[in-house]
């Protein structure tokens, strides 16, 4: 029988972090919010951010680091604690509370100005640490029809 591995750890050092916007976390209404993300100085010059303003949205990889590790969850739950939703695991819904607290947000690139990357839409909370950055392009949307529950619908109705 194989000898069991112990998971690898993976470190991840913040690029950036979210300035402004939203001070406290709330789940719906992300639409109009705008906040910047402000790359580190210590380790990037304007040029990381060269050509990215060619872009009209970005892909924007962060840490959920408000989420206390006792409360991540790794089972199923319904999603917002709403029962009238179903019981479905973590990795079928998009809650904060996740295994290694990423979060993923699409977001509008409004302008860059120095190592600042102004953006509307972002999910995240103000001094939110920023994982990465990408600009988000057509092609890595789905590819072909998508489809997802009614709850998932519902859930989303006011989110942005």
């Amino acid at each position: 029988m194989p000898e069991e591995k112990s998971p690898e750890e993976v470190v991840s050092v913040p690029v950036g972090r979210v300035v402004g916007g939203r001070g406290e976390v709330l789940d719906d209404d992300w639409g109009k919010e705008t906040a910047v993300i402000r790359l580190d100085s210590d380790r990037f010059g304007p040029e990381a951010l060269a050509g990215l303003d060619a872009f009209s949205h970005l892909e924007v990889v962060y840490h959920f680091d408000r989420v206390p590790v006792e409360k991540v969850e790794a089972g199923a739950r319904h999603p917002r604690g709403n029962a009238d939703w179903p019981l479905v695991g973590i990795f079928a819904q998009r809650g904060k509370n996740r295994p290694n607290r990423i979060g993923v947000s699409r977001c509008r690139l409004l302008r860059t100005d120095g190592l600042d990357l102004h953006v509307q839409g972002l999910d995240a909370v103000d001094g939110t640490p920023v994982l990465d950055i990408k600009p988000y392009m057509a092609e890595f949307g789905p590819q072909g029809p998508t489809h997802q529950p009614a709850w998932a619908t519902e859930i989303m109705r006011d989110y942005y």
